[in-house]
């Protein structure tokens, strides 16, 4: 479906011009050259990722909405995370058990990290990344017939970025959907799906904190976000289509009714409105942080698990897996823009410089 285009065969044609360009400009012109090929050789900007289960990682220009490049990773790429300097790409790979991090100017994968089953979400913090995956692998019996007691955990690797090594494995609940951090980094929060149950972890030691029960609140929890205070946090319920407010001491608060299926979930950068893909529905809904209540709902494609607002903030973008499109939508008031067609199978998607979505968010580094 795709060609495979390579960022260094076009920066290296454009580099060599920009030389010979230099060469007929006088005394400054080796100066300006020099500046120049700096400027193309730094990592892509204003760009969004978008993880395809069939076909790798598609670039989109957020300047025109068009597609500009496609890297090859594992084999089914689902979560995605970016470093804070742009430079690599990290791609949870849900059937070759790694992370690939691909170097963003170059399309090519620098690193391949071994991970286990079915790696799926991932964050970044500082230098590290956290990647969810499930030792036993991912069950397909009804709830009430699954044997917990014997059951492995999933886990949570633990990458230093600096020496692209696995320096930890934390065990979780049972088939882990959704990873957060508290405002001060002091905690992992994951939604835990198989066993409804959200966990939360010392994040330096790996050491249990607190689990807490969804199956009073919701069903089958999957995404999760920390609200903009900093003092709670948002969780959908996909079976049940609930979405779970936290406290800041992991307590449920209360539970609002959603649209069926939600999954992805992200405030919008002001903090004034709360976004949740509403899967099986169709929809993107819209509430009020504060209230939630819910202020608009936009159609947008088949199964869409995630989103993200653009850096500037002024549009979102969602991935919809099952009618193979993106949906743009106008951050104002919250209306569809266009539609780009022709994914593979779109399942995540991240921007740099970082955007607040569901995958992602703007950080200090």
């Amino acid at each position: 479906m795709f060609t495979q285009k390579i960022y260094s065969v076009s920066f290296a044609m454009l580099a060599v011009t920009l030389m010979l360009s230099a060469c007929s400009d006088g005394g400054t012109g080796s100066e300006q050259a020099g500046q120049d090929i700096e400027s193309v050789t730094s990592s892509p900007t204003n760009v969004a990722y978008i993880s395809n289960e069939e076909a790798g990682i598609t670039v989109i220009d957020l300047n025109t909405m068009a597609v500009v490049n496609q890297f090859l990773a594992g084999e089914r790429p689902r979560g995605l995370a970016i470093t804070g300097d742009g430079k690599y790409l990290l791609a949870a790979n849900g059937k070759t058990n790694d992370l690939s991090a691909i170097d963003t100017l170059t399309g090519e994968t620098v690193h391949r990290i071994e991970l286990g089953p079915n790696p799926e979400f991932m964050q970044i913090l500082g230098d590290t990344a956290y990647v969810t995956y499930e030792p036993g692998g991912r069950r397909t019996e009804a709830l009430e017939d699954r044997d917990f007691e014997n059951e492995p955990p999933a886990e949570i690797a633990v990458i230093d970025l600096n020496t692209w090594t696995m320096t930890q494995s934390i065990p979780s609940g049972l088939e882990t959907e959704g990873l957060e951090f508290s405002s001060d980094g002091a905690y992992i929060i994951t939604t835990n799906e198989g066993d409804e149950t959200v966990s939360v972890y010392d994040r330096l030691s790996g050491n249990e904190v607190k689990t807490i029960s969804t199956r009073e609140h919701g069903k089958r929890p999957r995404g999760i976000k920390r609200t903009p205070d900093g003092m709670g946090y948002v969780v959908t319920a996909e079976t049940s289509s609930d979405l779970i407010v936290l406290g800041s001491d992991f307590n449920v608060i209360k539970t609002v009714k959603t649209k069926t299926g939600p999954n992805g979930v992200a405030y919008d950068p002001t903090g004034q409105y709360l976004l949740v893909a509403a899967a099986r529905d169709g929809v993107l809904q819209v509430f009020d942080a504060k209230s939630l209540d819910l202020l608009k709902e936009v159609p947008i494609g088949k199964r869409c698990w995630h989103f993200t607002y653009t850096p500037d903030g002024s549009k979102i973008i969602v991935a919809c897996g099952r009618s193979h499109d993106l949906h743009v939508i106008d951050a104002s008031d919250f209306t569809s823009v266009t539609t780009l067609p022709d994914m593979a199978l779109p399942w995540g998607i991240v921007t740099y410089p970082p955007s607040r979505g569901s995958l992602d968010e703007p950080r200090a580094n």
